[in-house]
């Protein structure tokens, strides 16, 4: 049992929903996280801002971003 809820999606406005919608279709950021997060719309909303420079909008190529995944997977001996 989680100690902080997720807010239903139909009591979050459109955009909030919109933002939980793509991570639950992409996987990623973790919808569980993105629910916790809306439950602070600014924490929210900066985290993906965030997130979308870093991962989509960033400098690397994504395999370079792929290898470093890899690498602390590796380094903390992650089995997923």
């Amino acid at each position: 049992m989680p100690n902080i809820s997720y807010p239903p999606p139909d009591s979050l406005p459109p955009d909030d929903r919109d933002l939980l919608e793509h991570a639950r279709w992409n996987g990623t950021p973790r919808p569980e996280s993105q629910s916790i997060r809306s439950h602070v719309p600014a924490v929210l909303h900066t985290f993906t801002n965030a997130w979308r420079e870093t991962f989509i909008e960033g400098v690397l190529d994504h395999s370079v971003k792929e290898l470093c995944r890899v690498y602390v997977s590796q380094s903390i001996e992650c089995d997923y």
